[in-house]
């Protein structure tokens, strides 16, 4: 993941401004690179992820601008799949939330703004608006995804990683108030279904072709041997523009599901 500085620069150059879910604001020291071996980045690969730029999080690794990946699940061989949808790839892992039909709940730390609120339950509207044998409520205590306020300085939008083993979305999503405090609701929103779409299993869609929404040159990190489900009645041929799993988004973007969208979502819940 290019760091900001790259980033503002390139789109400069196109008159607009768009950041990744989470990506550094500052360049990385050799010193900070160093902080991650070469066996860890290795590992990173040997899962299906990218390991370029990977950097440290408090909850393990961050890697793909907002996928975080734990101490815990470098140790572990992960079987994958993918889900072709057109020529960009809508992927998913086969960690995914099991025990369906089932409510997943949705709590804000009561430490956000109420704007935080309001997208939770914007982004819940549109998950439960398709039926699926997933539903998603928002509650004031306990919760089974907790969004919480990302640490003081960081540098990227928001984070989230991938469900369970035992078949549990992942617990918790970071927002980074320096942005999100003051970018368009329906932005926020769709930053929200994206990082609960992690949470559920969900890759990015243009993980194989990082340019589609970040700009730039085309950066495909490989697939580490993964394989490819294309699921019936998704485009083969045409490229998936808005789908609300693309790496990067920029303020006063609003990405509802589209329907390649809406046929991964249904397909898996």
């Amino acid at each position: 993941m290019r760091n900001l500085l790259k980033v503002a620069a390139l789109f400069a150059l196109l008159a607009g401004v768009f950041f990744s879910c989470k990506k550094t604001a500052t360049q990385e020291s050799p010193a900070q690179q160093d902080e991650i071996s070469q066996q860890v980045l290795d590992k990173i690969y040997e899962l299906g992820f990218g390991n370029k730029n990977v950097v440290r999080h408090p909850e393990g690794y961050l890697v793909e601008g907002d996928i975080v990946i734990s101490n815990e699940e470098l140790t572990q061989a992960v079987d994958r799949k993918l889900i072709r949808v057109g020529e960009e790839e809508q992927y998913r892992t086969t960690r995914t939330v099991t025990g369906l039909p089932r409510t997943i709940s949705i709590r804000v730390n009561s430490s956000l703004p109420s704007r935080y609120i309001t997208a939770v339950d914007g982004a819940i509207a549109r998950y439960n608006a398709l039926g699926l044998l997933l539903t998603f409520t928002r509650v004031t205590s306990g919760g089974n995804i907790v969004i919480n306020p990302a640490p003081s300085g960081a540098g990227y939008l928001a984070s989230a990683g991938f469900p369970t083993a035992s078949g549990n979305p992942y617990g918790s999503v970071l927002v980074n108030r320096s942005y999100l405090d003051t970018w368009n609701i329906n932005t926020v929103i769709s930053i929200i279904a994206h990082e609960v779409g992690h949470c559920i299993g969900y890759r990015h869609t243009d993980y194989a072709n990082r340019a589609y929404s970040c700009g730039g040159s085309a950066v495909n990190e490989g697939q580490a041997g993964v394989g490819a489900i294309h699921i019936p009645g998704t485009p083969t041929t045409n490229a998936v523009a808005g789908s609300w799993m693309l790496a990067c988004i920029g303020n006063g973007v609003n990405r509802p599901f589209i329907s390649s969208d809406i046929t991964a979502l249904t397909y898996l819940y």
